[in-house]
């Protein structure tokens, strides 16, 4: 896992954002989001950090006058979370960004994020829609083995905001003192669940994690786990590593149980910024 105390440092930019992207060989999908990066110009983005995961040739970077860009080349492939924390050890604003790479952006969705978040809120995501227009399945509920197996029998229920526990790692807005202070994402978890994990130590540490539902990005869903044996046995081991895990069970009690209460939405209702995680 990340060790905090460096972003946790003093110093950082209020207001302002830190993207990370990754890229596994995704460079058509990275140039797409790029351009539209480019052409929004967002004010509020001061940083932006692309990873190439794989040995791939990189996509045109475009101006970015208002900030910089940092390139990192790994020498081997890492997984979600040990990637996107490595770019948080170089992010020194207030907010950091996680966006996919398959990601599309019709406006300038960081500033409406910014500005809707209150004292208690350390993540933020937005709505996001499939590339045909129907709603992303990304504001979930907990995620236990029979709620998969319903799932995967097709009954699929998305959760409202009033029912999140947890809000899917396409594109995360993290708060920088809350993301370094559980830690950042569990690099145990290769790919898969590490989304779910973060949102529940969050939870569990005081804050709130939270869907803003008008304002909206659009995902080129790619199912790798569905194509790959590769992709399927890291989602299995995943699935099995979180429910197994401490966070999990603690935020399965905290609630009242599987069938309990409704979920921790108002944990952090009444922490302010200076306010650390008990």
């Amino acid at each position: 896992m990340m060790d905090a105390a460096d972003p946790a440092a003093s110093g950082a930019e209020p207001g302002v954002v830190t993207v990370s992207v990754v890229s596994h060989g995704q460079g058509e999908l990275l140039a797409g989001l790029l351009a539209d990066l480019q052409a929004l110009a967002p004010t509020t983005v001061k940083r932006l950090i692309v990873t190439l995961n794989l040995d791939e040739p990189l996509p045109p970077l475009p101006p970015w006058p208002q900030g910089t860009i940092e390139v990192i080349r790994n020498l081997r492939p890492l997984g979600f979370g040990a990637n996107h924390n490595q770019a948080f050890r170089r992010c020194r604003t207030e907010w950091f960004a996680v966006l996919n790479p398959d990601l599309r952006l019709a406006i300038d969705v960081f500033a409406p994020l910014v500005a809707e978040a209150a004292p208690g809120d350390a993540l933020l995501a937005p709505a996001i829609v499939e590339s045909d227009g129907a709603p992303a399945d990304s504001a979930r509920q907990l995620l236990t083995p029979w709620q998969l197996a319903r799932r995967a029998l097709g009954h699929r229920q998305p959760a409202q905001p009033a029912n999140t526990d947890w809000l899917a790692g396409m594109f995360l807005l993290l708060r920088r003192e809350a993301f370094a202070a559980v830690g950042g994402f569990d690099e145990r978890f290769h790919m898969y669940c590490e989304d779910a994990d973060l949102c529940l130590r969050l939870q569990l540490a005081g804050w709130r994690v939270r869907l803003v539902e008008d304002v909206a990005v659009v995902h080129a869903a790619q199912r790798a786990s569905r194509r790959s044996w590769q992709h399927l046995r890291w989602h299995l081991t995943s699935l099995l590593r979180h429910w197994f895990s401490l966070a999990f069970w603690r935020y399965v009690f905290a609630r009242g149980g599987v069938g309990g209460i409704a979920p921790m939405a108002d944990a952090g209702a009444a922490r302010s910024p200076d306010q650390k995680a008990p």
